[in-house]
């Protein structure tokens, strides 16, 4: 078999006897698997590794199998992990599967009945697996497939998450067993040892896996008196998931503060802590803050997926001009650029994708962050560490004599820190940071309340752009309507500049979870410091000022900017409202 395979592959892709020579050594040396050394040594693709597999045991290649509705009564019998090991998956459809058939009529077996039962495997020499697998389902009538790894592990993936119990019907079940539970619970003395078959256990990873799941932000646990709630944050607003009985408040906390590395016996003082967990093919940092409150502690987790990949400045929502501007400031060769908002205003995601517009293999880009959420390829990023008394202005006089370009300061949180930032971009670099102030021309009032001097400000910062996330109206189930005169008039909208696009509202449909609205996309205040907003910061520090200055010189308010995304019916005057507080 394996000289056929040597001669396939020398035949049909031009794979040299040589290499296949030297991966059959590292195999014999390693006893390691063949498939994996050809794909690891690129002697050859996946999708020619199996059509070579496909000839040679006359087995069927079918590179992607979607499926979503299939029998998944298989995974009470067979384990995750033993699937993705060996790379295999059963199929067992009411229907035929779609494509399957004519596969079978490509390789010359026109009279094949259409697959109703299908167990697609990734290397077709793992006979005893595969055997296992056959013997434990108890099928006696099968096709063979050969699939992408992929493709596999997203159907083991689809299969797995569906066959879950929900949270809720986990939390009824333990309400019928709480006596049960309880003492199962006091009886074992590290959860973490557990077999993941305790009903805490379960729950918890299946509060953040539906979170997950749901594209939420942060889950949050809020004991009352008689009861406690669970919610979680998507898109910016609070929905409530479970409602789970008092007496498992304690045992879900001491879960997580387990998880998150913590001190569980101290429920007196507040915590921090981090762990991180994998859903399917989904990494997720998790970062656990808990606060004692009169009912107990209540906890947050913040939920951070590393899986997703970083968006662009054009992805962002700036408007062409905007974008433009933002293009031209960051390209100054020094001075300072904040970004100002509350928490979870997108700061740090507009941050990333400035520092992802300028990196470069000429451009030394360092980072020091509290904490370090995504991984800037060429990038170096240092992680805050007040443990070991690594704090934002220690690192960044380090940072200054690493010879960098362009500096990224996490948070400008006290004088030092801001000083030393000042000193930066007077000494020729570019500096980026973040404020926590609500809008462009407070940033200049806090800097001043921090102790640096207003003719330092002038000289350093270059502009200050102030930014929320607004939710984007769901496209299936938006609504257009006309506001009455009055309403319009109150928020600015005039008549021309609704005429030209309807306004939408929410409306709600499954695909938006009734909700009305799908993703989100920021608004934004760029001000930028000419010479007649430097002229009166060193009269004034005074914030209304300061705005109403900027206003007059071109600037557009974040209210505006929001105004300006309903006209042209890409959120709605409530949620514009919400964010902006007018």
């Amino acid at each position: 078999m394996i000289k056929q395979l040597s001669q396939i592959l020398l035949n049909d892709y031009g794979v040299s006897e040589e290499s296949f020579r030297d991966a059959q050594e590292i195999r014999a040396e390693q006893n390691a698997n063949l498939t994996d050394i050809l794909l690891k040594k690129q002697v050859v693709s996946e999708n020619q590794l199996l059509e070579a597999y496909s000839k040679l045991y006359a087995i069927p290649f079918l590179p992607k199998i979607f499926i979503e509705d299939f029998n998944t009564d298989f995974t009470r019998l067979i384990s995750i992990q033993f699937l993705k090991k060996y790379a295999l998956v059963p199929i067992e459809t009411k229907q035929p599967i779609a494509g399957i058939a004519d596969v079978f009529k490509q390789d010359g077996h026109e009279n094949k009945r259409p697959a109703r039962a299908i167990i697609a495997l990734n290397d077709p020499s793992v006979f005893q697996p595969l055997d296992d697998l056959i013997r434990i389902l108890g099928w006696q009538q099968y096709d063979l497939v050969l699939s992408s790894r992929d493709s596999i592990f997203s159907l083991i993936n689809i299969a797995y998450d569906s066959s879950r119990d929900t949270a809720q019907q986990l939390v009824a079940d333990m309400a019928e067993n709480g006596a049960d539970i309880i003492s199962e619970i006091e009886e074992t003395a590290d959860l973490l040892d557990d077999t993941s078959d305790a009903p805490i256990i379960k729950l918890v990873n299946h509060i953040i896996s539906q979170s997950v799941k749901g594209g939420a932000s942060d889950i949050h646990i809020e004991p009352y008196q008689n009861n406690f709630k669970i919610r979680y944050r998507i898109d910016g607003v609070l929905y409530d998931l479970l409602a789970p009985p008092k007496w498992m408040q304690a045992s879900l906390i001491s879960r997580i503060k387990v998880m998150a590395k913590m001190n569980i016996a101290e429920k007196r003082l507040p915590q921090d802590g981090r762990f991180e967990v994998k859903i399917g093919d989904q990494n997720i940092d998790i970062r656990v803050s808990t606060i004692p409150i009169t009912n107990g502690e209540r906890l947050v987790l913040r939920l951070l997926n590393k899986s997703t990949s970083l968006l662009k400045l054009s992805d962002l929502g700036l408007s062409p001009d905007k974008l433009d501007l933002v293009n031209r400031l960051i390209k100054t060769a020094h001075g300072i650029i904040l970004v100002t908002g509350p928490t979870g205003s997108g700061k740090t995601t507009t941050l990333y994708a400035t520092l992802s517009k300028l990196n470069s293999p000429d451009v030394n880009i360092i980072t020091i962050e509290d904490p370090v959420e995504y991984q800037l390829k060429g990038v170096g990023q240092i992680q805050v560490n007040p443990k070991i008394d690594l704090t934002f202005a220690k690192g960044l006089r380090s940072i200054v004599r690493q010879d960098p370009d362009i500096i990224l300061i996490g948070e400008m949180r006290d004088l030092e820190t801001a000083e030393i930032g000042v000193q930066s971009a007077l000494t020729g670099h570019l500096v980026f940071s973040t404020l926590h102030t609500n809008d462009s021309a407070t940033a200049i009032t806090r800097l001043v309340d921090l102790g640096v001097e207003p003719f330092l400000i002038s000289s350093t910062v270059i502009a200050v752009i102030a930014q929320r996330l607004v939710r984007v109206l769901c496209d299936e189930c938006k609504e257009p309507y006309h506001p009455d005169s009055e309403t319009m008039n109150r928020l600015g909208i005039t008549a021309d500049s609704s005429s030209s696009s309807l306004i939408y509202r929410a409306k709600g449909c499954p695909k938006c979870f009734n909700s009305g609205y799908r993703g989100r996309l920021g608004i934004y205040e760029i001000m930028v410091l000419n010479e007649h907003l430097q002229t009166l910061i060193l009269k004034t520090h005074d914030s209304h000022q300061i705005k109403n200055e900027a206003i007059q010189r071109g600037m557009t308010t974040l209210y505006l900017d929001g105004i300006e995304k309903v006209i042209t019916g890409i959120t709605s005057i409530e949620e514009v409202l919400r964010v902006t507080q007018t």
